[in-house]
């Protein structure tokens, strides 16, 4: 019978020690990169095991030690068995042909969902971060670390490519609950497109969905958004009104091109106006393009 208590059953002694010098450096290197802290920490601490530094295990003294704390722990078998599979995955690395992980959780019925999860923060944690996301994205998984990994995919991701972190935003619809993280995502989502980002604004609170509304008028105006057309797209009257106030009186007043925009909506509002007077309403987009026509000519 499986007994994830006998060290010998989890790691058998045929087994190549995963964690050489080379393999500690590599994984040491990408804690530093990540901001100090890799995801298996992360995971650690949520389960109680933040004490002391345990991961990874330098010798075999320390891994027996790792798997005697995670089977003392007070979390559920599968966390468990979850913790034992990902230091597994180290020793995949250097046991190709054997495969341990996969041995083990055939062999404990290791559910999906646990493997799935875990592998994908295992290449989180070394960078790999296209081949994480066709794991932490499957749709079976509560998205758990969702900050984090927005965080990690949008600062760690090279030349400010945003879209693994909107592949994962739009296949995962995660509920974030720190600002900072928040704020990657919206910059992300503004940076590739402003009508996107405008309805994600509008799924939020007053107060946070007003913090979002100025930023997008920010990043349309100094040029750095998907789109940089603001002053033509649908506002609703909150919408509008904060447009107005934050270029006008607000903060952003001092942007450049702040009072031209202010303009070229007010220019907008009223051709809206007297459009919907007719019941031309459904041709919105004819209209802006006769706008953004009439406008060009006169800057020529």
């Amino acid at each position: 019978m499986a007994n994830y208590r006998d060290f010998s059953q989890v790691f058998p002694p045929n087994l190549e020690f995963a964690y050489g010098r080379d393999i500690v450096h590599s994984i040491e290197t990408h804690r530093k990169t990540l901001d100090g802290v890799l995801f298996i920490d992360r995971v650690l601490k949520a389960l109680g095991l933040s004490k002391a530094k345990i991961y990874p295990p330098k010798n075999d003294a320390a891994l027996r030690q790792l798997h005697q704390q995670i089977c003392e722990a007070s979390m559920s078998t599968h966390h468990k068995l979850s913790l034992f599979y990902y230091v597994l995955l180290d020793f995949d690395t250097v046991n190709s042909r054997l495969l341990p992980s996969e041995k083990f959780s055939s062999q404990f019925g290791l559910p999906m969902s646990y493997y799935t999860f875990m592998k994908g923060l295992w290449h989180m944690d070394r960078e790999q971060f296209a081949t994480a996301l066709e794991y932490i994205a499957h749709p079976s998984l509560v998205p758990d670390f969702a900050d984090e990994i927005v965080t990690a995919l949008v600062r760690h991701t090279p030349d400010n490519d945003y879209s693994l972190v909107l592949s994962y935003y739009h296949a995962v619809q995660p509920i974030l609950k720190t600002s900072a993280a928040l704020s990657l995502l919206f910059e992300a989502l503004a940076k590739t497109s402003i009508s996107e980002a405008l309805l994600y604004s509008r799924t939020h609170s007053e107060h946070t969905r007003e913090a979002l509304f100025y930023k997008l008028v920010e990043y349309a105006l100094d040029g750095v958004a998907g789109q940089n057309d603001i002053a033509f797209f649908p506002l609703d009257k909150v919408e509008e009104k904060w447009f107005e106030e934050y270029l006008t009186e607000g903060d952003g007043h001092s942007l450049k091109k702040a009072k031209d925009t202010v303009l070229v909506r007010k220019i907008v509002r009223d051709q809206l106006a007297e459009a919907g007077k007719h019941r031309v309403g459904g041709q919105w987009g004819t209209l802006l393009q006769g706008i953004r026509a009439g406008l060009q000519g006169q800057e020529e």
